[in-house]
């Protein structure tokens, strides 16, 4: 009998160490997203258009290769409106995330909204604790704060706070608040569905949104340059479909508080290749933050298990 109990165990710790891994090099693939940013001759809302809207035919094909392989998974297929509107509700939340964040930054410095906008920790753990009944515990408050702490010493030497820029702070804030809401939408919707039609599904959505709000700002939507095509086609083969899925996929095994709180490595991953592939300083101060967000999501870890 204690033989029998230990296999499912085993295979549970397992499933959340193979988690943990891709949540991870997710947060890696999507630190990579400002630098493909800050190199897109397109408009902001625009550059999150073509995110979305390359990465949703890529993901189409995985998700119907997935459909005509399926072998007995738990998973199934979007089959009623309730079904189709929780996965456009997960494509409304990122797109609101995209589109606030890129507003954002027109009204307070670059350093604040990319902050603000990772403070999505502040969400999603009493949403889940209130919605959900995840169990949060004192030492993952403790991880939470001291991450959230190393984000602030990370950016702390370009952050400031203005009177000139409390609508853009708060546009900020706001960001955080929708991928908190995509992160915990994303998490519940794992437990029926698919990471592949979660994000073609959620994509598509996002896509939809983001072009009207593009072309309605007078932006420019097209790039001028083949280099301007390979940036976006590498924001939305790498960071999306790639980083985002795997940060997907790893929320059905893992608690979504904890999940938003791993996700506060981007920008500890972000400043570290913009110094490599931007020639961007990073200074003592800087490799103090990323550290102690390390040392917060271990803490995190610790209290979430």
């Amino acid at each position: 009998m204690p033989d029998a109990i230990a296999l499912p165990v085993d295979h549970a710790y397992r499933t959340q160490r193979i988690a943990l891994i891709a949540l991870l090099i997710g947060a890696l693939g999507i630190a990579f997203a400002p630098i493909f940013v800050r190199l897109s001759e397109v408009g902001p809302v625009a550059t999150g258009f073509w995110r979305t809207a390359l990465a949703t035919p890529v993901l189409a094909l995985w998700m119907g290769s997935e459909s005509r392989q399926r072998s007995g998974r738990a998973s199934r297929r979007p089959s009623s409106l309730s079904d189709y509107g929780r996965l456009s509700l997960a494509g409304l939340f990122f797109a609101g995330d995209l589109a606030i964040w890129h507003t954002s930054i027109r009204y307070t410095s670059v350093a604040n909204s990319t902050l603000l906008a990772n403070f999505a920790p502040l969400f999603v753990a009493p949403a889940a604790w209130f919605l959900f009944k995840e169990r949060i515990t004192g030492r993952f408050v403790l991880g939470m704060l001291l991450a959230l702490a190393g984000a602030v010493v990370l950016m702390g030497q370009s952050f400031r706070l203005s009177a000139d820029h409390l609508f853009g702070d708060a546009l900020g804030l706001l960001t955080a608040a929708f991928y908190a809401g995509y992160i915990l939408s994303v998490g519940r919707l794992r437990a029926e569905f698919s990471t592949a039609t979660i994000m073609t599904w959620s994509g598509a959505i996002t896509a939809v949104v983001l072009l009207p709000l593009g072309l309605s700002d007078g932006e420019a939507m097209l790039p001028a340059t083949a280099a301007g095509w390979a940036v976006l086609a590498g924001l939305a083969l790498f960071s999306h479909a790639g980083g985002q899925s795997l940060i997907a996929y790893a929320l059905a095994h893992l608690p979504a508080s904890f999940s938003s709180v791993s996700l506060l490595l981007q920008p500890a991953a972000a400043a570290i290749l913009a110094w490599i592939l931007l020639n961007e300083p990073l200074g003592p101060l800087q490799a103090v933050g990323a550290a102690v967000i390390l040392v917060g999501i271990l803490m995190a870890r610790r209290g979430s298990r």
